[in-house]
């Protein structure tokens, strides 16, 4: 079993990309190799910021290592919060950020998003990146209690339900990390 590590401290992440991952790799945490670095995040696109962690990872530990960005793009706030998603309203408070999209959306008829996410591996040194996406629409009001972030307010395409109604198991199929981690699972598989 290839162990790899997850350069997240955030354990929804962990667990939905360890369930995507099945148990052909062990993916271990920052805390279990020691980094208790806040790792910067200062890039303007998702590809940035995932490349960013991950090569910090490399540089300090020389460890095969992965990291994902992603987040909520609405096509009525010019791709807002994008890059932003975990801090859109100026704090990480999931709570406070999923309430200033539903706020700016008020009244709003074009409800289009998506969640994109990318990858970034390091394997040897070297880099290779994977993305995903998941189209869908902003919803008038929250509903369900799964998932975490901005799930209680996207509906994804061809379904009546949001992502914070599913199951792990339905969402897993459909979702962006999910895009990207089954691209990043079948390069991972030809090594």
């Amino acid at each position: 079993m290839r162990t790899l590590v997850f350069a997240t401290n955030n354990k929804h992440k962990l667990e939905e990309v360890q369930a995507l991952i099945g148990d052909k790799f062990q993916l271990k945490t920052l805390e279990e190799i020691g980094c208790m670095d806040d790792i910067p995040e200062t890039g303007d696109t998702f590809r940035a910021n995932a490349s960013q962690k991950s090569r910090y990872i490399w540089d300090r530990f020389q460890i095969d290592c992965f990291s994902d960005d992603s987040g909520l793009e609405v096509d009525a706030l010019n791709g807002e919060p994008g890059v932003y998603s975990a801090r859109y309203s100026g704090s990480r408070d999931s709570e406070e950020n999923l309430q200033l999209v539903m706020s700016k959306m008020k009244g709003i008829g074009n409800r289009s998003a998506r969640f994109k996410c990318v990858i970034s591996i390091i394997l040897d040194g070297k880099e290779y990146l994977f993305e995903g996406s998941a189209e869908g629409e902003i919803t008038d009001e929250r509903s369900g209690s799964a998932g975490f972030g901005y799930d209680p307010i996207f509906k994804p395409q061809g379904y009546d339900v949001s992502f914070a109604e599913m199951s792990a198991e339905e969402k897993n199929a459909i979702s962006h990390r999910a895009r990207a981690v089954g691209k990043l699972v079948e390069f991972l598989n030809q090594q």
